[in-house]
């Protein structure tokens, strides 16, 4: 029935392209991701209320609907620099919003966000080795969704922990320590932006 209905659709439409693809409506019409290696994937939408969004990695093979911003190849390093608090400042200061909501774009947010600059080596693996601290404490709750793990009441003191952990050696490969508040944190990552547009 549903592969019925779209190809019912596709004859419908106004497209060429579409209307051709309703002779085999049971594939995905696009399918707009890498073929090989893993996916970070970024909800577009997360709940205000979470102090970190809820990303991942998902294999290639997966295709990923369009409520998923995806980064291809992803790393450890990747995946850590991006799920720290200091990406997670920089998103809800400059993401747009659904209803209250956080709207992570990639041009906006991932584009506009400034990486640390010439970490030591040492600094990233450090960040690996926390990142995947982050992974492992979520793999303790085998039965909780990404939903449960990140929701404020529900967040298990381990996988805090584990964030706590890779915000301090994200924050050092900055250069930086002891953030008292998110103000001081979002006026830090905007100094870095002015520098990097000042300087071409």
């Amino acid at each position: 029935k549903r592969v019925a209905s779209v190809k019912r659709f596709r004859e419908s439409s106004s497209k060429a392209a579409t209307v051709s693809k309703s002779k085999t409506a049971f594939l995905f019409g696009e399918i707009r991701q890498p073929e090989t290696g893993l996916l970070i994937v970024i909800p577009k939408v997360s709940s205000e209320r979470r102090m970190y969004a809820p990303l991942g990695f998902i294999d290639c093979k997966v295709i990923l609907n369009n409520t998923l911003q995806f980064i291809p190849n992803g790393t450890l390093y990747d995946f850590g620099i991006i799920q720290s608090m200091m990406h997670m400042a920089w998103l809800r200061t400059v993401a747009g919003r659904m209803k209250s909501d956080y709207q992570y774009s990639i041009k906006i947010v991932y584009n506009n966000f400034l990486w640390p600059k010439n970490p030591s080596e040492k600094q990233k693996q450090d960040i690996e080795f926390a990142a995947q601290v982050v992974l492992d404490a979520r793999a303790e709750f085998p039965e909780s969704s990404l939903a449960d793990l990140y929701n404020p009441l529900t967040m298990p003191q381990v996988l805090t922990k584990a964030h706590q952990r890779l915000d301090k050696v994200v924050d050092s490969a900055y250069g930086k320590k002891n953030f008292k508040t998110e103000a001081e944190r979002v006026a830090f990552l905007f100094e870095l932006y002015q520098k990097h547009i000042n300087n071409g």
